[in-house]
């Protein structure tokens, strides 16, 4: 078991702090947490409870979050976005009694990225992207398609990555350099394969 309370009551807590829609995508994500565990034979019951807690700190406002403003690397600080990963690492382990480290990772760099992820890291970085309960099917079929036509983690994940550059650039807003650290690194592994 890698929390100290049963996953029922995990939801429980979950849906009693997050929007309706933010539960259901944490739902989703950690539906498709698991499924890509089996497919990439990585440890499902570790991805239900990574994929489940992921966004537990979505429920905080941008000042509780900022009081964690240390933990933050500096390009998180660009965006109140991404600030949920770093302090979801925090309360997965404080609130909800995970101590597993790889869990904790993979909450703690689902939104930015980071070079050399773990393939359970990867997993639930695009199970976050990917779930079918709320994320719009134009953007998660792109990544599917190409998971389904390279059976290839590091490929989803640079489309993913192109696709969020893309749409940060488009709306203007600030892109963490640690994103495009990942990203030139994910194009060399895929371009060198």
């Amino acid at each position: 078991m890698y929390t100290k309370i049963s996953i029922e009551e995990i939801k429980d807590k979950l849906k009693a702090c997050l929007s309706e829609e933010r539960y259901l995508h944490s739902i989703g994500t950690m539906e498709m947490a698991v499924e890509l565990a089996k497919r990439f034979h990585l440890d499902e019951e570790k991805a239900l409870v990574a994929g489940l807690l992921h966004d537990c700190a979505k429920c905080l406002s941008n000042d509780e979050l900022k009081e964690y403003y240390n933990s933050f690397e500096e390009c998180e600080k660009l965006s109140s976005k991404t600030w949920h990963a770093p302090v979801g690492a925090v309360i997965a382990k404080r609130d909800f009694g995970v101590e597993d480290e790889e869990i904790l990772s993979s909450i703690r760099w689902h939104t930015v990225g980071k070079k050399d992820m773990s393939d359970f890291e990867k997993i639930i970085f695009l199970a976050d992207k990917i779930e079918t309960r709320t994320r719009e099917p134009k953007f998660r079929q792109k990544i599917e398609k190409t998971l389904n036509k390279t059976n290839s983690l590091d490929s989803a994940l640079l489309k993913s990555f192109k696709i969020t550059i893309k749409s940060l650039l488009k709306r203007k807003l600030p892109i963490c350099f640690q994103t495009v650290d990942v990203y030139n690194d994910l194009l060399d592994i895929v371009q060198n394969k």
